[in-house]
């Protein structure tokens, strides 16, 4: 059985190490190593789309990362349970007209018992922002 460690119920220092492993991952803007955290039919809820399973996850990044450029996220442990964690997060990102954007959000997360995540739930907003009022800029590339 595939197995994510850290592994459910949560203390408070595997639930910090859950969210860093998230946002390490999602900066890399690979959509396997992201989809890889998730299990095969897991359920997302993305702003308004609703849909489920790994391959969804990955089209639906693709199609993320090709439209929100030069991505960088920034997660924070919000509160969590035995199976479940709670993060917000900001992550500016541009268009293809150079437009940049910082969008903040709230996510809802469900573990399987394998350490895999079953549910996402993300809420998020766009806030348009001069280039100048970037707070997350790459010291290195991502990892």
């Amino acid at each position: 059985m595939e197995t994510r460690p850290p592994l459910p119920p949560f203390t408070l220092e595997s639930a910090k190490k859950k969210v860093q492993a998230a946002e390490d991952a999602w900066n890399s803007r690979d959509p396997e190593r992201v989809a890889g955290a998730y299990t095969e039919d897991s359920q997302w809820r993305n702003r308004s789309e609703f849909f489920s399973g790994r391959e969804k996850i990955k089209e639906f990044l693709k199609r993320k990362w090709e439209k929100e450029l030069d991505y960088r996220l920034k997660k924070e442990l919000w509160s969590f349970t035995d199976n479940r964690i709670s993060v917000r997060f900001e992550y500016e990102w541009h268009d293809n007209a150079g437009c940049w954007y910082r969008s903040h959000g709230n996510e809802q997360w469900e573990f399987a018992d394998n350490g895999l995540m079953r549910r996402r739930e993300a809420s998020i907003n766009d806030v348009p922002i001069r280039e100048s009022e970037r707070k997350f800029r790459w010291d290195r590339k991502p990892a």
